[in-house]
């Protein structure tokens, strides 16, 4: 089977791009062609296009809109690497970055130059993302001079906004109406957390409640099955009080949403590129990623991270405004390739908390256009 594909580096991730159309219309034939291109399961994903990493094994399906005030339809997909799974729970924040130029190569939108703008309805969570990115005599342009951490070299500047995108899979910006609250474990025990919906549901976790402080090497964490082993039990556990999955079932059926991060207050620590000074970052957080430790940290995640930034009371508000009195709009998270800013306005309306902007900016570059040939079987 001959199937025409895109791959794009969105961001800090690689996701694989197809048109809706080129792929089978029966949902779980879909997800075998999927899986088959990228070459799942296995743990190299040697005979497929799949990286074998979190941040590579990523699908989008790119479709004309159904939704009015909408440009195009977007279905983001975690692909399993160890298992045949497709988890399309949540979004990916990197992988938005590169929706609108894939949906201009495709033809799905027509371009406006200097900037062409397209909202984008992610049909995972339900959501509007706005998205700006430059065109020049029709087509996008990548080359520029703004960067990114965890992307070599710089690109032109894609900018995004996740509109109103609390309750994203929960239906609530608080999936629990708490801010905080004590939960028992199997076998890690009580701890503390924050569960927050904005973008992508979360569960945050104060490192210093596993052993962790922030300025970890990345390897030494990656490398740490037990504390990985712990965030997975967590998440597990959370999956089933936000009504995802049941805990006993979350690795296999929800590998992907919700996430967990760690975080931490301010502290210089290395980086493959250099060091991260203590005044370049407002907290620090570490996330896993389909059981891994993310090399980043994901666009989604710094929307969400961000709105708990701004919720009185939550362990991240905790960190953020004792280093941060003044409370000013943009969040700087320190992550292991460097960081990430995210602008964030969290209103009370009628007593519910409202995530009123969530706005920040990434590169993307087309690496290529083709055909992925599948087994015909």
């Amino acid at each position: 089977m001959k199937i025409p594909c895109a791959i794009y580096r969105g961001g800090t991730s690689k996701p694989i791009f197809f048109l809706e159309k080129d792929l089978p219309r029966d949902p779980k034939m879909r997800d075998r062609v999927v899986l088959a291109a990228f070459g799942s399961p296995d743990l190299r994903q040697i005979d497929g296009l799949g990286g074998a990493d979190p941040l590579t094994s990523k699908v989008a399906y790119i479709g004309p809109h159904t939704v009015p005030n909408t440009d195009i339809n977007y279905t983001f997909g975690y692909v399993g690497i160890a298992q045949p799974v497709i988890d399309y729970t949540g979004n990916c924040g990197n992988t938005s970055a590169a929706v609108g130029p894939f949906a201009l190569l495709r033809g799905l939108i027509k371009p406006k130059e200097p900037i062409t703008k397209v909202r984008i309805y992610n049909t995972n969570t339900r959501k509007v993302i706005a998205a700006e990115f430059p065109v020049q005599d029709g087509e996008f342009v990548s080359e520029g001079n703004f960067r990114i951490d965890g992307v070599p070299g710089s690109g032109s500047k894609i900018l995004l906004d996740f509109i109103d995108s609390g309750g994203a899979v929960t239906g609530k910006l608080l999936p629990t109406g708490k801010v905080k609250e004590e939960i028992k474990f199997p076998t890690v025990g009580t701890l503390v957390v924050s569960m927050v919906d904005a973008a992508n549901p979360f569960v945050f976790v104060r490192g210093s409640d596993l052993g962790v402080q922030g300025n970890e090497p990345m390897e030494e964490i990656a490398g740490d099955s037990e504390l990985l082993r712990k965030c997975e039990e967590i998440r597990s556990v959370v999956a089933e009080i936000m009504g995802i999955a049941r805990k006993e079932d979350a690795t296999q059926k929800s590998p992907g949403v919700p996430k967990i991060a760690l975080v931490s207050p301010p502290i210089a620590y290395q980086t493959p590129k250099g060091k991260v000074e203590t005044s370049e970052v407002d907290i620090i957080a570490r996330m896993t990623a389909l059981q891994k430790l993310h090399k980043a940290y994901a666009v989604t995640g710094a929307v969400c991270l961000g709105a708990a930034a701004k919720i009185e009371g939550s362990i991240v508000n905790e960190i953020f405004r004792q280093f941060q009195p003044a409370n000013p709009p943009a969040v700087r998270i320190g992550h292991p390739s460097g960081t990430i800013q995210v602008e964030m306005e969290v209103e009370k309306r009628n007593g519910d908390l409202r995530l009123t902007k969530s706005a920040l900016a990434r590169t993307a570059r087309l690496l290529m256009d083709g055909h992925v040939y599948v087994p015909d079987r």
